[in-house]
């Protein structure tokens, strides 16, 4: 076997143990020691990392790379429903990814949030295109802009992060808060597009 297949499959390796220590963990539940512990050699780690930090950047980003490629394949059309039916369905079964996918978007650590926004501009731009799509299905009242629209949805995207990323989420299990942050996040999205009282 060539040394570069070497280094491609011990890469894999650390990253499937990495992935089961910061999905089950999170990322302060995490050490260099853990992960070594699972199976790979300090020595062979900084061979292909450069620190835990590189790492967890590395998962985060397979993470959201992986929920972008099976949301793609979906047929998902201007159903704002069936686009949080397939997130919900990848989280539910990716254990790992979904620890990742919660911490990164509501409490990512601070020393690594810039890198994190960094990575998840794709799944931004892609979440931008499915509501600016569910939008154009839509007519939208008198002296409502697709801009002021789109502003608030970024706006409500922003203060519906910020309020499982306080403590109410450490209260419940990472489970409990998948769940109840996708089925809130349908129902704001509803009440966003439909509103939640009835004119006249």
């Amino acid at each position: 076997m060539k040394k570069e297949q070497k280094t491609a499959i011990t890469k894999e390796k650390i990253i499937k143990i990495a992935l089961d220590e910061f999905g089950g963990n999170g990322y302060s539940g995490t050490t260099l020691n853990t992960i070594c512990k699972a199976g790979v050699s300090k020595g062979l780690f900084y061979h292909n990392f450069a620190s835990k930090d590189d790492l967890y950047l590395e998962c985060v980003k397979r993470c959201f790379d992986s929920l972008i490629d099976f949301i793609e394949k979906q047929d998902i059309g201007t159903d704002p429903q069936k686009y949080l039916a397939v997130r919900l369905e990848f989280l539910r079964d990716n254990k790992n990814y979904a620890r990742l996918f919660f911490e990164s978007l509501m409490q990512p650590p601070k020393s690594l949030e810039s890198s994190i926004n960094e990575i998840k501009k794709e799944f931004d731009s892609l979440n931008k295109n499915i509501y600016m799509n569910i939008l154009n299905s839509v007519k939208l009242r008198n002296g409502i802009t697709y801009e002021n629209a789109m502003n608030y949805f970024t706006l409500m995207q922003t203060m519906f992060n910020g309020y499982f990323s306080s403590p109410i989420s450490n209260e419940i299990s990472i489970a409990e808060c998948i769940d109840l942050h996708e089925e809130y996040l349908s129902k704001i999205i509803d009440f966003m597009i439909f509103g939640i009282a009835e004119r006249g």
